[in-house]
């Protein structure tokens, strides 16, 4: 097998992000064993060769020594002697791989092909380090089974959605004018970030199945299977959204009850069908009775008889269905205080625990809402032990500044992750799923920096190496994806650049969290795209109620005793820490609790003066990250670092609007001064 050079003639002008070729310089001088056999050895193989020829090594597949690098997979035998001596006792796993070093010679040894992928570009994050002094063997195994990417993609462009959904780099790079696009070379550009980054699943079409997508599953197969095709070498298996009602739209039945023979019968047959053509198919993803997509319900049906349904099916393939329970009433009355969009998902799925198949996986948003700068983690999380479950993480800016604003989210995720439901003593999110499911809707799109914002590259990367090991310090995955990225093509003062874009983005979270919604309110933007403010923009709609604010104070009451209950979801210590005005933490306070402007926070600040503060912070700190970028103007790629700046003056602009808007809100509303004397419009 030989793979095409991903920097060819046909990605002219396409960024290399985290794998410029340079990243490979020191596998590429040296002298390489690659010894084993299979599909993605083959890749190691030709990784390992592609930069040898750059950069003047060797690469060999029998052992002829001597060697700087030996990358082995344990069942060949007679095993190099080299990996001999450090083979480990116990197995590591199909992904997993053992790194050591002793007597000048680096070794990655794998049980399986794909952990010898990816013990290689482990090798390429350390570059030089690799070849360094003494390594003792160190353990590496992914703590999730899938480190899966959602592409909100359309095959055709939608008329509201467009190509791509929530996408903010451009149109898809899968799809074009209805059909797969021609040339696949930036697919399997895209596969190499990937697998160098963990993620070993994708889903190539929107959640929210159209007519076209439909077609996907039957007569239009043979586009999925040219997509697997290409991901294929670099261990990454293809799965695809399906509508719930494709026995009836592509079918031809009359129905798509879960419980009828028929039915059943035609999802047996088609997945069968789906599986000779692709025979490491991954599975379905699921999005019904949501948002109007059909579901169960129709037939009075639940949400365990439909997950089922399509679980029976793939059963005999080891395949899997990704029901998502993003499940809510959309169009309910904004003067009824007793409907709780937050609590929804809890109530539809909670009662069913126990009643899923093995291969269903249900996947829950981190947050109960919707993706916002801060929420509390979902109390699904720790309602369902019988059920598997998969963590849904939004890489796609949707509510973080739609990669127009400089938005590092691994903050936010390690902290979701490490949350612990039960208690300081108790498991961890990362513990619950781990085993399980972490899946990420994608930000890549056919830009030539993939994800429009040169920097919400960050993100992506972050998310795959989430996923690997959740416990990750995201400053520390930052600092990977810098050396990789920048480093090896810097201009200047590596130590500058790095420098840099710490301070630009370490805090770029919390700054995003300062000039938007206050105390985790959420929601106060514009109706449709999400983008700007618009305090009252979602407010009396049917897609659910925020802020409830008015001349005497703001927030949502959830509350047992006299709110909507939804405290009462978590489990203990939680649903009495957020129970308690006193207890809740600050950033969560709005979420919880309906409270009065003068309300005193834990912080010792009044609510009102937070408000002002934060978001006269906040727009400040952009501020500063744009003079700091603006400073370092001869250290980056001109062309790069001039999107960038472009794209800091938008966020500038953007967080004035917000700060100015949110403060006159709530100035109008409460009637209450900055302490401050600041200027509010």
């Amino acid at each position: 097998m030989t793979i095409p050079e991903p920097a060819g003639p046909d990605l002219a002008g396409v960024h290399a992000a985290w794998l410029p070729p340079e990243a490979f310089r020191a596998i590429g001088s040296r002298h390489t064993l690659v010894f084993g056999e299979g599909g993605l050895v083959g890749t190691v193989h030709d990784e390992v060769a592609r930069a040898c020829a750059r950069y003047g090594g060797r690469v060999r597949r029998a052992e002829a020594g001597p060697y700087d690098l030996v990358l082995a997979l344990t069942a060949g035998e007679p095993l190099p002697e080299a990996a001999a001596e450090v083979r480990p006792a116990e197995a590591v796993g199909d992904e997993g791989y053992v790194i050591a070093r002793r007597d000048g010679v680096t070794v990655v040894l794998a049980d399986g092909p794909a952990g010898l992928l990816y013990g290689l570009f482990h090798v390429v994050r350390l570059g030089e380090r690799a070849f360094a002094g003494e390594r003792r063997a160190e353990h590496h195994r992914p703590a999730t089974r899938r480190r899966m990417l959602d592409h909100w993609d359309n095959v055709d462009v939608h008329p509201v959605m467009g190509q791509v959904e929530r996408g903010y780099a451009g149109g898809s790079i899968f799809w074009r004018d209805g059909a797969p696009r021609g040339d696949l070379a930036r697919v399997r550009a895209y596969a190499r970030l990937l697998a160098a980054c963990g993620v070993n699943a994708i889903s190539v079409n929107n959640v929210n199945v159209h007519a076209t997508e439909a077609r996907l599953l039957t007569d239009r197969l043979g586009d999925v299977a040219a997509i697997a095709d290409v991901l294929r070498p670099y261990g990454i298996r293809v799965h695809l959204s399906v509508s719930f009602a494709s026995p009836v739209a592509v079918g031809g039945l009359p129905t798509a009850d879960p419980l009828d023979e028929d039915v059943r019968k035609w999802w047996t047959g088609v997945t069968g069908r789906v599986y000779e053509t692709i025979p490491d198919f991954g599975g379905y993803v699921v999005k019904a009775d949501s948002e109007g997509q059909p579901g169960p319900f129709a037939y009075g049906r639940d949400h365990a008889d439909g997950a089922n349904l399509l679980a029976e099916a793939l059963a005999p393939y080891d395949g899997v269905v990704h029901w998502r329970a993003f499940v809510y009433n959309h169009r309910q009355d904004w003067r009824d205080r007793s409907t709780d969009r937050a609590r929804a998902a809890y109530d539809h799925f909670a009662p069913l625990d126990g009643r899923f198949r093995d291969n269903v996986i249900l996947q829950v948003k981190h947050g109960p809402i919707d993706f916002q700068p801060r929420e509390p983690v979902s109390p699904v999380i720790a309602a369902m032990p019988a059920t598997r479950l998969a963590v849904e993480l939004q890489v796609t800016q949707e509510y973080t500044g739609q990669q127009r604003h400089v938005c590092y989210l691994a903050p936010m995720w390690r902290e979701v992750l490490g949350f612990r439901p039960w208690g300081p003593g108790g498991a961890a999110v990362a513990d619950v799923i781990g085993g399980g499911d972490l899946v990420g809707v994608s930000n890549v799109g056919d830009d030539p920096y993939w994800t429009g914002h040169p920097l919400a590259q960050a993100n992506l990367y972050a998310f795959g190496r989430l996923a690997w090991e959740p416990r990750l310090d995201p400053a520390a995955v930052l600092d990977e994806w810098i050396d990789l990225t920048f480093a090896p093509v810097a201009n200047g003062d590596v130590e500058r650049s790095r420098h840099t874009l710490h301070a630009v983005m370490d805090d770029s979270w919390r700054t995003y969290e300062r000039y938007t919604a206050p105390l985790g309110v959420g929601f106060m933007v514009r109706p449709g795209h999400h983008y700007g403010p618009d305090v009252d923009g979602y407010e009396y709609t049917p897609w659910g109620t925020y802020h409830f604010a008015d001349r005497d104070g703001v927030g949502v009451d959830r509350t047992r005793a006299t709110g909507t209950g939804f405290t009462g979801q978590y489990p203990p210590p939680w649903s009495e820490v957020y129970e308690s005005l006193a207890g809740c933490p600050d950033e969560l306070l709005l979420f919880f609790h309906h409270v009065p402007y003068g309300h005193v926070l834990r912080s010792g600040s009044t609510v009102i003066q937070h408000i002002y503060d934060t978001h006269f912070a906040g727009a400040e700190q952009v501020i500063e990250a744009r003079r700091r970028w603006e400073e370092a103007a001869g250290l980056f790629d001109p062309s790069l670092h001039a999107r960038v700046k472009d794209l800091l003056d938008e966020q500038v602009r953007c967080a004035q609007e917000w700060r100015d808007q949110v403060n006159a809100y709530f100035f109008r509303k409460s009637g209450v001064p900055d302490a401050h004397g600041r200027r509010i419009p």
